[in-house]
């Protein structure tokens, strides 16, 4: 028997083009003898379309015959449990997330999927929510005693009263250069670095686009160091790579479009540097209760010591994208790391399975 796995891509987020990129080559990389793909796609209104079963690698995952006619609801994925077998007569083993921000990375899908107790992919409501928010984020990193850069964060009501005391604020606590990103928000998306009181003025206006809440970050010189974590209760850490934009930093452009960054892997760090962003990075998925994968984002200074920057809890699968990359470089190739994802889904799913929920 095929297993059977819906893949949720797309969403009515900024990240929604970075979401089909990502679902383009999950598709590729999938085994259509050992699973039956059914795409489900979200537009950027937030409508959910399911296409038709894929028989074939799709070459662009919006031109999937998608239509009014397809919509469905959420609720359909689950028949069994709502009694309505209309439109999806068998259900699906697994969902697969592939999307990235907000209204999928953040835990409201992860919410509707354990609303209907169905596997999925990845991380769980709570993981996703505290990863999507930066400043929860560094919260929880601080209480569990993780190494990071200073950091202040504001709500839009509050800076749009004080602009000028904020800015000195951050001028005071953090100094030149900084970084001013959206609080939720990821792939580099509304992100500005200033080394003036005009960029950070213009910095905040671009972040506050985004997002209701801003994050700013000292700068630091350092390398960018990242590592893949792929577990549940046991993770485990992949070899270390390094980001080495040609930009003045690693941008949603460099990202995505010209992948104008190399990517070393593995990355030039010692024994004991790569020993200690081993641990630190494994601390911070235990910190936030993840489950699935994660890639953590390092800062490693002159001195060889780590700063942990964030994690991204739906890290993307593109051409471009790191976390696929540094498994392959630890000896899991593509089509195995999916498997692993799915098998660790379905792990995690039976494990909940044996809760009580009466006594």
């Amino acid at each position: 028997m095929k297993t059977k796995i819906g893949l949720l891509y797309g969403g009515k987020s900024a990240e929604h083009k970075v979401s089909l990129q990502t679902a383009l080559a999950v598709i590729s990389a999938l085994d259509l003898e050992k699973y039956e793909i059914h795409p489900i796609y979200i537009n950027v209104e937030g409508q959910w379309i399911k296409g038709p079963q894929l028989t074939a690698p799709a070459e662009n995952v919006q031109a999937l015959e998608f239509s009014n006619e397809n919509q469905l609801s959420p609720l359909s994925l689950a028949p069994t449990l709502f009694n309505d077998q209309k439109q999806n007569s068998e259900p699906l083993d697994v969902i697969f997330p592939l999307l990235h921000g907000p209204n999928g990375e953040d835990g409201t899908v992860q919410g509707l999927l354990e609303l209907l107790n169905l596997p999925y992919v990845g991380n769980g409501v709570l993981a996703s929510a505290a990863g999507m928010d930066k400043v929860m984020m560094k919260n929880v990193f601080a209480q569990a005693g993780l190494p990071q850069v200073n950091y202040v964060a504001f709500v839009r009501t509050e800076w749009e009263k004080t602009k000028e005391s904020i800015y000195t604020k951050v001028e005071e606590k953090l100094g030149y250069p900084c970084f001013v990103k959206p609080a939720n928000l990821g792939s580099s998306v509304g992100i500005s670095k200033c080394t003036n009181r005009t960029e950070l003025e213009a910095a905040f206006v671009e972040a506050f686009q985004f997002d209701r809440k801003v994050i700013i970050e000292e700068g630091v010189t350092a390398r960018e160091i990242e590592v893949g974590i792929l577990g549940n209760d046991d993770p485990k850490c992949s070899v270390a790579g390094e980001i080495v934009p040609k930009k003045d930093f690693y941008d949603y452009k460099a990202k995505y479009e010209d992948g104008d960054t190399a990517l070393i892997i593995p990355a030039d760090v010692t024994k004991e540097e790569y020993q200690q962003i081993k641990e630190m990075a494994i601390q911070a998925f235990k910190a936030l209760d993840c489950s699935g994968l994660v890639r953590a984002d390092f800062f490693l200074t002159k001195d060889g010591k780590a700063l942990i920057n964030e994690v991204n809890t739906m890290p993307g699968f593109t051409p471009f994208s790191m976390f696929p990359l540094l498994w392959k470089h630890t000896g899991v190739e593509y089509p195995q790391l999916i498997e692993t994802l799915v098998n660790l889904a379905r792990e995690r799913h039976a494990q909940k399975q044996n809760i009580k929920y009466t006594f």
